[in-house]
């Protein structure tokens, strides 16, 4: 029983409250043992150990302030369809099937880079081809640019716990 506690997911908080990572009780434990973190939340009840009763903690707090970078999202499909909103940028559909293109060819000297690559559904892409946006006639109707960094982002693929709602106001 508590091993399986062990590897629940923790919310951990940097000192100015503002969410870092999602750790496990284990990792936490560890932190507020050394004196390194504080406890917020207890949604979990206790974990005994031979000499000690701790608590399983569900939230917790960095004592000192960590300063991270901001992490630049790497170009993959997902990344590039979620930036698109899953919509063709040539005619503004919402297909089932998306491709990826790439505004000026590839084999013409485009980059495979967040400014050349855009969602296209598979009728589009076929009318454009090879060719230049000019060429086609077909433009982007946005002008395609790497997304913003989003220091939340660990939060876009997984459901926080109602424990956590507190701690993250923007979240629905």
């Amino acid at each position: 029983m508590a091993g399986a506690v062990l590897g629940l997911p923790v919310l951990l908080l940097n000192q100015n409250y503002v969410p870092l990572n999602i750790s496990t009780v284990r990792r936490a434990l560890v932190l507020l043992d050394r004196g390194k973190a504080e406890l917020l939340e207890n949604g979990r009840g206790e974990i005994h150990s031979i000499r000690r009763t701790l608590p399983a903690p569900s939230v917790i707090r960095l004592m000192y302030c960590i300063r991270r970078p901001l992490q630049q999202r790497r170009l993959s499909r997902r990344e590039v369809f979620l930036r698109d909103r899953h919509a063709c940028q040539y005619c503004g559909q919402t297909a089932p099937e998306l491709t990826l293109d790439h505004v000026h060819p590839r084999h013409r000297g485009g980059a495979h880079a967040w400014e050349n690559v855009v969602t296209a559904c598979i009728p589009c892409n076929h009318r454009k081809a090879g060719r230049t946006p000019a060429e086609a006639n077909m433009h982007p109707r946005n002008e395609p640019r790497p997304p913003r960094p989003n220091p939340y982002l660990l939060f876009h693929h997984r459901k926080p716990l109602d424990e956590w709602r507190k701690f993250l106001p923007w979240l629905p």
